[in-house]
């Protein structure tokens, strides 16, 4: 982690850039705002809300792993040219408010109202679970705090933002009930949802799993050998039947988990990063289904 001085010396440098490179950032749509999100899976979900009436962009791209994102300088000059910033919130971005607070550029988090899981272990104990995102629940909050964002920036069209709002949240509504149905078939002996990142807490109060993780956020260092042997031994003890890691992070640690308790590796899972629109996750609502599958076929032995 860099020093203050050290980052305010590369805002310094970063801002210098924007002053230079006026022309650059993305292609704007002189028609409608500029709506930046820090990460894929908000892009999508504030795309459903704003409809034809904003430009939303995501800072980030697909495959980033967001809580060590190094900006870029283009970073800065598409944050410099926005109308309006939305980020998640709750310790996730801290990389985005050291230059954002720099810039005159109004900005929401969308998290704000939603109930709050505390991190239960490691460094980050007491803090909150920043991946709220992984209940539809939740995403509704979301939704509702985007569609006030909205509507200050561009009030002509608050009624657009509203019945877009009111469409997307009945289909969170359909979402959330076929993850609890779907994972309330889970046999009460294979119950346990073991994952790279503790990434899955909502998710999991949400379809009453037992969750456990090798780190409890991602960071840039490697799995301790004292987290892999804490979950050999849970997945030992438990008999966990299979085990899981994001899709933007290195498996090599659950792989040491799966060599020494012969459990099986039940998959990729996606959280902070949607794929290309060809891929398996182009959507947040495809996000919580193909993890869903994912963590069935998984923990069953079934078929995905």
């Amino acid at each position: 982690m860099r020093g203050r001085a050290g980052v305010v010396a590369v805002l310094a440098v970063l801002l210098l850039v924007v002053a230079g490179c006026s022309g650059a950032g993305p292609a704007r749509d002189a028609e409608r705002p500029l709506v930046l999100t820090t990460f894929t899976v908000l892009a999508d979900i504030a795309r459903n809300v704003a409809g034809e009436h904003l430009q939303v962009e995501s800072i980030t791209k697909v495959g980033a792993e967001i809580h060590g994102y190094e900006p870029t300088p283009g970073d800065i000059r598409k944050a410099a040219e926005a109308d309006l910033i939305v980020d998640n919130g709750l310790n996730l971005e801290l990389w985005f408010g050291r230059f954002v607070s720099e810039l005159s550029v109004p900005h929401v988090v969308v998290s704000d109202g939603v109930e709050v899981i505390d991190i239960s272990e490691d460094a980050y104990a007491g803090k909150p679970n920043p991946h709220a995102w992984m209940s539809p629940d939740n995403v509704a909050r979301y939704v509702d705090n985007m569609v006030a964002a909205f509507s200050n920036l561009d009030p002509a069209n608050t009624d657009a933002f509203r019945a877009n709002a009111e469409t997307y949240k009945a289909q969170l509504r359909t979402v959330h009930d076929e993850l609890v149905t779907a994972l309330a078939a889970v046999p009460a002996t294979q119950r346990a949802l073991v994952t790279c990142e503790g990434a899955f807490s909502y998710l999991a109060r949400d379809a009453g799993l037992t969750e456990r993780y090798i780190w409890a956020v991602n960071a840039e260092q490697q799995a301790t050998p004292q987290q892999v042997a804490s979950t050999i031994a849970f997945v030992s003890e438990n008999r966990v039947p299979a085990v899981f890691c994001e899709s933007t992070v290195s498996d090599s640690a659950m792989r040491q988990v799966v060599a020494a308790t012969g459990t099986r590796f039940g998959g990729i899972l996606y959280v902070d990063s949607l794929s290309e629109p060809g891929g398996p996750v182009p959507t947040y609502l495809d996000l919580i289904r193909h993890d869903t599958r994912t963590i069935i076929a998984g923990l069953t032995g079934s078929a995905a």
